[in-house]
This record gives C-alpha cells, structure tokens and sequence, in this order.
C-alpha cells in the first residue's frame, strides 16, 4: 500500500499502473498519426490532440476506478456481473486489437533500430523478440514498470526538446483548436488514430491488473488519482503536443515513413533535431511493446482463472508466446506510418464497448459499493459518446468505399459485432434502471 509521504518525489516513486498505460500511448502508432496529421493537414487536428490527453485521462481514471472498487481483474467483474459471453466477447477484442497493434510495432522497432544500430530488421525483430521474453516472463511488472518510467520520461524530454528548435505558427496552431475534420476517408482514419493512441482498448483493460500487481487498494485513491493526471495528462499529453507541433510546423509530406520523418528534419532544423526525433521514436516503441506485451496475457489468464503473475507458469508461457509471436510483425508488407494508424484506427473501433463495460459496471450496485457520481456518468458518458462518434465516422468512411478486400471486411464485420454488443448492453442498462426505480416505488409504498 502507498505510503502516507505527500511529496513529488515519493509520489513518482510510489506511482506506476498509469505510467504502463501512458508507454503503450506514448508509442509508435500515436506518433505515426501525430506526425501524418501535422504532415498532411497543418494545424487543423491540433483540437484532437488536446481532446486526446483529456479523454486518455478520463478513461484511465474510470478503469482505475473499477479496478480499486471490485479489486479484481475487469475480465473477472464482466463475467461475475453479465456472464461468460460478455466476458470471452471482451478477451477477444482485447487480443485482436492488441495483437495487430503489437505486429506492426514490432516492425517500427526493427527497422528504427537497424537505422540507429546496422543489421537487418529481422535480426532486431528476434533480438528484441526474445528480450521481452525473456525480461516479461522472468521480471513480471517490476520490470514493466520501471521500464516504461524511464523510457516515458526520455521520450517526453526527447520531444520537447526537438520542439525548441522549431519554428512555431502559433496563430495557425490557436485555429486548429477549433473542432473540424478535413474531409475524405483520412481526414477520418488520423482523427481516428490519434484518439486511439490515447484511449485504446488495451490501456482501460490493462489498468485493473497492474493496480493489482501494485498491491493498491480503494485506500490508495488519491495516490491512484495523481497517477492517472502524472502520466496520462501531463506527460503523454505534454508529449503528443510536441510530436504534432515538430511534425505540423516543419513537414509537408503525409507519405514519410518512421526514417523519412527524422530525415526530413534535418535539412530544416539541423541533424540534432533529426536524431531527436528518431531516438524518441525508438524510445517509444520499446514502452510501447513492453506494456502492450503483457495485455492479452493478463485477461487470457483471468479468463482461465490463472494466477497473473510470474509466479504461474501459465501466465509466464502466454506472456513469452505473445512476445515470441509478436517477431512476425517485421515481414508486414507496407509503410509504418500507415500500418500504424490502421493498428490505432481499428483498436479504437473495439474501445466504446469496452467504455460501456466499464461505465456499466461503475453504475450497477450489484458490482461495486460506489456507483458513479453524476459528473463521473457525464464524464464516462461523453468519452463513450465521442469515441462512438469518431470511429464512426471512419468506419462509415470505410463503408462509403465498398468492402473491396478482406481488411474492409474484417473492419466492418468487426464494427458490427461490437456495435450490436453496446445496443445490448443499452438495453441492459435500461433494464436494470427500470428495475431499480420499481424497486423504489415498491420500498415507498
């Protein structure tokens, strides 16, 4: 349990379940589409990056929620309060979205080490392969944790840093604090992708099972609270504010890759600034990995009722599969940058249901002994509702082009399932509300 030391320093010390979130945000793919934003549309989707930090925050602080009232993994409070269905319908689209963002940022990671290192991306992709398997499967959360403190505070401080020595339009940037999406299927698919990078399925799943591996209680609330604000805020939001500022003041090529960005920066903004930007890209990709590692394997053993830690061997073989797996990401044909914000676009269209879930649960009684405050409902409400919104518009965008092959397809099918799976649980809630207003007549009576 934290302890009753108020000051900065102990704090950052004591924090950790959130920092894991924030180095799956802080990854690859957010940057992907943060700079194909800033690169194809200036400062008009500078709004979206501010709403992201805002609605990373709120998620985190609703999953972190749910975690410290039931004190068990969400997998387990899905299927205790609304059955097995529910809760295998969660897992697999944890693992789906999980599962493809961790290909391609495996393929990111090798081709920027080989840039930074020499060798081939394959051999970065096996070395890099095995190192989380090894680390995860042996270390467990510590490592995680300690890791992604780190590599988050480096990335934040190489981004800022490349900021410096930019020249900023700050009149253009107060316009793009002005909500528009530019039109077309991209315009979409990047507002798409970066609300994805910051509320994404894998980090509200995620943030039951890490305060578990902390040992946190609802005693440790406020603790809980400034974790949340620290990493998901301030940090990550610090952080995407520079990446799109570099990006929307010196690049105009949408079509850069991962290399072709660093390398663009350095005719315009000295060679310093090039390898700034590259080094806070690789830095990235290795929080990115290490916290995106561990997601599916945390609610396929909540799911089987293993233990999630090192201390099962089961959960320890899922974790160093996944990470074993996760090396055939290096031979996705195709540019990073794409690959990367259709990872985000397409996890983001799996991330209102599990909202819903988790806003669900925060209101029924049954499943936790405080519900919701009215200004938390608000707050879970609109993140659902604009997340809804925002993913729909891209999916309707996919739609408009005729399911033409079998990524549409699988897109659109997707969307489907998920969105017949939130109608269901709509009616749940209004079931239960029904429910519990009869009941009160009755008592009154």
């Amino acid at each position: 349990m934290a302890t009753s030391d108020s000051g900065v320093l102990s704090r950052f010390s004591e924090m950790g379940p959130t920092w894991l979130a924030g180095a799956i945000a802080t990854g690859p793919a957010t940057i992907g589409a943060l700079v194909t934003a800033g690169a194809s549309f200036d400062y008009t989707l500078l709004w979206v990056v501010v709403l992201s930090a805002v609605m990373g925050a709120t998620a985190q602080y609703l999953a972190m929620r749910l975690g410290l009232l039931t004190e068990a993994g969400i997998v387990t409070a899905v299927e205790d309060n609304l059955g097995e269905a529910w809760a295998w319908l969660l897992v697999a689209d944890t693992v789906v979205a999980a599962g493809l963002a961790q290909l391609v940022i495996m393929k990111t990671l090798a081709g920027v080490s080989a840039e930074v290192a020499g060798f081939s991306p394959v051999v970065w992709a096996v070395v890099w392969g095995v190192v989380l398997a090894v680390g995860l499967a042996g270390g467990g959360y510590k490592y995680a944790e300690l890791g992604a403190k780190v590599l988050v505070t480096l990335v934040v401080l190489l981004f800022v840093a490349s900021l410096f020595v930019v020249p900023i339009d700050f009149g253009a940037a107060a316009a793009g604090l002005v909500p528009a999406i530019p039109a077309g299927v991209e315009g979409a698919l990047l507002a798409a992708g970066i609300l994805g990078g910051a509320v994404h399925i894998a980090l509200v799943t995620m943030q039951s099972y890490t305060m578990r591996a902390r040992g946190w209680t609802t005693e440790d609330s406020d603790l809980a609270v400034f974790d949340v604000g620290a990493s998901m805020l301030v940090a990550f939001g610090i952080a995407s504010l520079a990446i799109f500022l570099v990006a929307a003041s010196v690049l105009s090529d949408p079509s850069l890759g991962a290399v072709g960005a660093a390398t663009a920066l350095g005719p315009l903004v000295g060679s310093n600034a090039k390898w700034l930007f590259l080094l806070g890209l690789w830095g990235a990709a290795v929080t990115t990995l290490g916290g995106n590692t561990v997601v599916p394997p945390y609610l396929v053993a909540d799911k089987m009722g293993w233990a999630q830690d090192t201390s099962d061997s089961r959960y320890q073989a899922t974790v160093a599969a996944f990470a074993l797996v996760s090396i055939l990401g290096v031979f996705i044909p195709g540019a990073v940058f794409g690959l990367l914000i259709q990872a985000l676009a397409i996890g983001f269209v799996g991330t209102p249901f599990v909202l819903a879930l988790v806003v669900y649960l925060l209101n029924d009684p049954t499943a936790v002994p405080k519900t919701n405050s009215l200004l938390e409902n608000v707050g879970g409400l609109l993140l659902i509702g604009i997340s809804t919104v925002v993913a729909g518009q891209w999916v309707k965008r996919v739609a408009a082009g005729g399911v033409t092959d079998p990524v549409s397809l699988s897109i659109l099918s997707f969307a489907a399932v998920l969105a017949a799976a939130m109608l269901g649980l709509a009616g749940l809630s209004v079931r239960n509300w029904l429910g519990r207003d009869t009941d009160r007549s009755m008592a009154a009576d």
